[in-house]
């Protein structure tokens, strides 16, 4: 079950010495499974990226034509030290991802695999730094922006599921998980069909939704106002970016410790899991590509939303 998976990642991420090559080492008994990690500095320390390939049977990795589906745990940091002890808040979209991975991982051994790649990116920082947000105060991050998407978003991921903590607003008042629309080069899309009946299925309620801005699907650093940064891949693809919020009911710090509800974290975990099953599948959509050729043909790109703003060159 998907809970043992997350209460797995999850005692190896409470810790003050967690770093890429501990969650590594959470996948050495599955050899047929990719694992890559790379520790980069910035201006505010450093930070392990992590990247986990989960092979389909028909996947483009192995010459095959089946889809291949992106899962990115987004965050700043998974803790806070010194200033906070513990796992922090920001630090579940981290869990989740690497907690899909492994149940992935672990149907591959005992004969499930999917027909397509699964992609698993994120990054481990135990010691991340906060800062100034409203309502509450925000992770930091030790890298830019630009750094996370050049490490987790690759070229390969043909649609894209953002895993991020979302409990620092009060636009979302509901405990578990919550998706947006999908966002594909500057458009705000519906919300899959596909993803509400799996969402649904996953959690045995209606689905949950939550709204989304232009602001929120712009690249950070423009002075615009962004709920958090479970939107920021889609300004470095032009594959289809839903996020998953996992969400309180309360305004909830990203900084705040004893924050993380393993429950809604697995509940992430299954879903991310059933979307993989279906989209490598080719049975799930993440958008309706003839409408959105019709949207392009009638109003253009808007692909500007991806950049710096009017002359700045996309990254």
């Amino acid at each position: 079950m998907s809970l043992k998976h997350t209460m797995t990642v999850l005692e190896a991420m409470d810790s003050a010495n967690v770093n890429g090559a501990a969650i590594k080492e959470l996948f050495a008994d599955y050899p047929t499974v990719s694992i890559t990690v790379n520790e980069v500095d910035g201006e505010k320390g450093s930070t392990d990226f992590v990247k986990i390939v989960i092979h389909g049977s028909e996947g483009k990795s192995k010459g095959g034509q089946a889809p291949t589906l992106g899962i990115i745990g987004r965050l700043g940091g998974i803790g806070a030290r010194p200033s906070r002890i513990g796992l922090v808040s920001d630090a579940d979209g981290a869990v989740a991802a690497v907690g899909a991975a492994l149940k992935l991982a672990d149907m591959q051994v005992k004969g499930d695999v999917l027909k397509g790649d699964v992609i698993v990116s994120t990054h481990i920082c135990p010691d991340a730094p906060t800062r100034p947000h409203e309502p509450v105060d925000f992770m930091d991050s030790p890298v830019d922006i630009l750094t996370m998407n050049q490490h987790e978003v690759t070229s390969d991921m043909e649609a894209i599921l953002s895993i991020d903590t979302t409990k620092g607003n009060r636009v979302i008042n509901h405990k578990g998980i919550a998706i947006s629309p999908t966002v594909k080069e500057g458009y705000i899309l519906r919300i899959s069909e596909d993803l509400v009946r799996l969402m649904e299925m996953a959690t045995g309620q209606l689905a949950v939704t939550f709204p989304i801005t232009t602001q929120d699907i712009t690249p950070y650093g423009n002075d615009l106002y962004h709920i958090n940064s479970i939107l920021q891949p889609c300004v470095a693809t032009d594959a289809p970016v839903v996020g998953v919020a996992i969400t309180a009911q309360s305004t909830v710090p990203g900084c705040g410790t004893g924050a993380s509800h393993e429950i809604d974290i697995a509940t992430a975990v299954r879903f991310s899991v059933e979307v993989a099953k279906e989209f490598t599948g080719g049975t799930t959509q993440f958008y309706d590509k003839d409408e959105f050729n019709r949207i392009t043909e009638l109003y253009g790109s808007m692909k500007i939303l991806q950049t710096g703003g009017e002359n700045t060159p996309r990254d």
